[in-house]
């Protein structure tokens, strides 16, 4: 193979590469990737299976309902529920406030999450979005 022709072909990955993670929504600044994309633990799908609260919250914010998503989320039924499903509420109200430029929201979110359980993390493929995981890093650093 030619120099020029290998150098085309790195460029043609390169380039759809790229689109794909710009097609991504988890670095798009919206929705994350499903829970089977991003590899959610069971006992967080048992979660939302376990409340219809937190599994309409996230249906939501799924659907790019983000003020929708914050009202459900905070319902009695989801913030008095389990502690796993309180998590995941606290989680998707923090993503909702991160992605409507509402940052100090987002972080108080994510220090009640912390502060209900002093292990919770984001999901792998929840790290790196540039919306809500520098304000995760900096609340997580705080404790």
């Amino acid at each position: 193979m030619t120099r020029y022709r290998a150098l085309t072909l790195l460029a043609g990955l390169l380039g759809a590469a790229l689109a794909a993670g710009c097609a991504n929504p988890m670095f798009a600044g919206g929705a994350p990737a499903s829970n089977q994309a991003r590899g959610v633990s069971a006992d967080r799908e048992g979660a939302a299976a376990a409340s219809p609260g937190l599994k309409e919250g996230i249906a939501l914010y799924d659907n790019g309902d983000y003020n929708g998503a914050i009202k459900r989320l905070g319902g009695a039924d989801v913030a008095t529920g389990p502690k796993a499903v309180q998590l995941e509420a606290l989680k998707y109200t923090a993503f909702s406030y991160c992605v409507t430029s509402r940052q100090s929201l987002c972080r108080q979110q994510f220090d009640k999450a912390l502060k209900l359980d002093a292990a919770f993390d984001l999901d792998p493929g929840e790290h790196g979005h540039p919306l809500w995981g520098p304000v995760f890093v900096k609340a997580k650093k705080s404790k």
